[in-house]
């Protein structure tokens, strides 16, 4: 439910290295990480249209229906040897995404999971499993301060609010305050 600002996405650096096999990490709660593929990108484009994630993601791109914008997307980051783009699965079905990416000299991780899937403890449980395999630390993250959501999925994850910023968001056409988050 995190998405990064497209504008950040120009400031990845290549001071690390992550990619993952074909198998899944592991498994627990029916949830279990493995690589995107491009057979998982229509859903994806799907849940990214939704207004209501769009409503709290609010970092999205300035227009989230624009799937050649989202191809051009995908086929950058996937293309990114320091970016760890994983499907997450539950129960053997894809229900989101989560990323490791290196912005401005921080890692930061992002996830965006089916909306119809809110709720469940899906989230919380893919970035547990994705920082079991994230090796890097300091680790950031950022919600939207309205996205109570996602601060649950960081907070109980270990991660700490340790200030907030105020930016524009796309998705939601004007400022708000995003809460960010560190992870040691």
């Amino acid at each position: 439910m995190l998405i990064e600002a497209e504008h950040r996405e120009n400031l990845f650096h290549r001071e690390h290295h992550f990619r993952v096999s074909g198998a899944p990490y592991s498994r627990r709660m029916g949830v279990s990480l493995r690589p995107l593929n491009d057979a998982d990108l229509d859903q994806l484009y799907r849940w990214e249209c939704d207004d209501a994630a769009i409503a709290m993601a609010a970092f999205t791109r300035p227009d989230p229906a624009d799937r050649a914008a989202f191809d051009e997307h995908y086929r950058r980051v996937r293309a990114d040897p320091t970016v760890a783009d994983l499907a997450v699965e539950h129960d053997g079905h894809v229900v989101g995404m989560i990323a490791g990416f290196t912005v401005e000299g921080d890692r930061e991780v992002t996830y965006w999971i089916d909306p119809a899937r809110w709720g469940r403890g899906i989230a919380s449980e893919a970035l547990r499993l994705f920082l079991a395999r994230e090796p890097i630390r300091p680790l950031h993250a950022r919600a939207a301060q309205h996205n109570l959501g996602s601060a649950r999925v960081l907070t109980r994850n270990g991660f700490a609010k340790v200030g907030e910023e105020s930016s524009w968001s796309p998705g939601l056409g004007r400022t708000i305050t995003e809460d960010v988050y560190r992870l040691e």
